[in-house]
């Protein structure tokens, strides 16, 4: 038993070795920003009809509920 708990002690104590450090990891330039940058801007300018759309369908949808049938005797 002890020497399974030295085992895992030392392999617990290694863990924080296999660590990578972010600031080195990310290297991209500028360039690549503004890249990914002007594609989050069209992907947004998409998102704004669309959702003007689905606020004036739900308006119709809602003002078309609201009127009643007239009523038969």
């Amino acid at each position: 038993m002890k020497p399974v708990l030295m085992t895992l002690a030392l392999l617990f104590a290694a863990v924080p070795a296999f660590a990578v450090d972010t600031a080195v990891t990310y290297n991209s330039g500028l360039l690549v920003l503004l890249f990914v940058g002007f594609c989050a801007l069209i992907i947004v300018m998409q998102l704004i009809p669309a959702v003007l759309m689905l606020i004036g369908v739900t308006k119709a949808v809602a003002e078309g509920s609201r009127k009643t049938a007239p009523a038969k005797n």
